[in-house]
């Protein structure tokens, strides 16, 4: 069952076999999760004539349309029981229009599988590199995965969670043995109320509140939890619980994601999925202030090679600037394939195309392990 904010939405249950055939919840087996994030490149529309156009669909320095397809017939492959997106789905301000010319175009065949979580294209205006672009606050996002009167107004519940003046679109639901939870980390927006506490009677603050209550109720063997922006950096210096002010990772909500930590840490989950950063990195398991946690640590992995661009993974003198940063690539696109098992996970990440001025070696890049549950 899909839980979002304690109301319980029932999976998808039509009768035309896979994809959309019902999933049963059985304890003791394996269940596919394709994990991604920051997808598709904003199209170049009537509607979009006016923005630069280094930032649309055609860019060369965009992985664009080709990108986002390639991933999309890659988690299409896994047979996926379901799709964890990692946010920022839709470049630059996920305006409605936006997610059904370009997103649509290349994921909407696995769009009833999709469980969503925002970024901060979706919610912040866009202002960079002669762009203008007004913030969205999460509207295009809701509007695309809830679904839209004949205004375009998005439904206040739905398959994305959520979307009242209370709540912005965090849930969790079942899938066999684990228990997986979406949250969304936007707390910079107008939605938000430009508050990124955890603690008070903000909107994150109730976030935090109600993801407490949630792992308070969690009795699953194995819980994962997956936010855009993450607290632990790939590709900036900052190697720990980053400063408010550092670049990249550093950012507020990022650091806001620290309480988030101490929640998933004392509850004992069992993985943290993050985009944001446009590459693959995979951490070793760590505590909530980011040192090395071998016994009660959660890992992190950020898959943010979704088709949009990529970034690059910070090194110093050869070697990862993160010291707990076991492995990345910043080369390729490409989607994780999460086995969940009764009472562990495996992963596997392999590109599926090479990134703007790369070439076909970058595929040759794989990264494969398990883990076990700690729940």
């Amino acid at each position: 069952m899909l839980s979002a904010a304690g109301a319980a939405v029932a999976l998808p249950q039509l009768s035309n076999g896979w994809p959309y055939a019902p999933t049963p919840q059985h304890t003791d087996r394996t269940y596919t999760l394709a994990a991604v994030g920051d997808i598709a490149c904003e199209p170049d529309t009537t509607e979009n004539a006016g923005n630069p156009a280094q930032l649309k669909c055609g860019s060369a320095s965009l992985g664009g349309m080709p990108a986002e397809f390639a991933t999309a017939r890659q988690a299409d492959a896994m047979h996926p029981d379901l799709v964890a997106l990692l946010g920022d789905e839709q470049y630059e301000v996920g305006k409605l229009n936006d997610f059904e010319q370009s997103f649509e175009q290349a994921w909407g065949g696995l769009k009833m599988m999709e469980r969503p979580s925002p970024g901060n294209h979706e919610y912040y205006a866009y202002t960079k590199h002669g762009d203008n672009e007004a913030a969205q606050n999460g509207a295009g996002y809701f509007g695309y995965f809830n679904g839209h009167d004949q205004n375009g107004t998005p439904y206040p519940q739905g398959q994305a969670g959520n979307d009242t003046s209370d709540e912005q679109g965090w849930y969790s639901y079942d899938i066999g043995n684990w228990h997986v939870i979406s949250l969304n980390a936007e707390c910079r927006s107008a939605a938000f109320g430009n508050d990124c506490s955890t603690t008070g009677n903000g909107v994150l603050a109730r976030e935090t509140q109600w993801l407490a209550q949630d792992l308070h109720a969690d009795h699953a063997a194995c819980t994962v939890a997956y936010w855009h922006q993450p607290t632990f950096s790939a590709t900036t210096s900052t190697a720990d619980a980053p400063d408010p002010a550092a670049p990249g990772a550093g950012s507020p909500e990022g650091t806001a994601a620290q309480a988030w930590w101490k929640l998933l840490y004392n509850a004992h989950a069992s993985l943290v999925l993050n985009g944001h950063e446009h590459v693959y990195a995979r951490f070793r398991p760590m505590d909530p202030n980011g040192h090395f946690d071998p016994k009660n640590g959660i890992p992190q992995i950020t898959v943010g090679t979704g088709g949009e661009d990529l970034d690059t993974v910070a090194t110093s003198g050869g070697s990862y600037t993160n010291p707990n940063l076991v492995t990345a690539q910043d080369q390729a696109f490409g989607v994780m394939n999460l086995q969940l098992k009764p009472n562990g996970y495996t992963w596997d990440y392999r590109p599926v195309q090479a990134g703007p001025g790369f070439g076909s070696t970058a595929l040759s890049y794989h990264d494969s392990g398990s883990g076990t549950c700690r729940g």
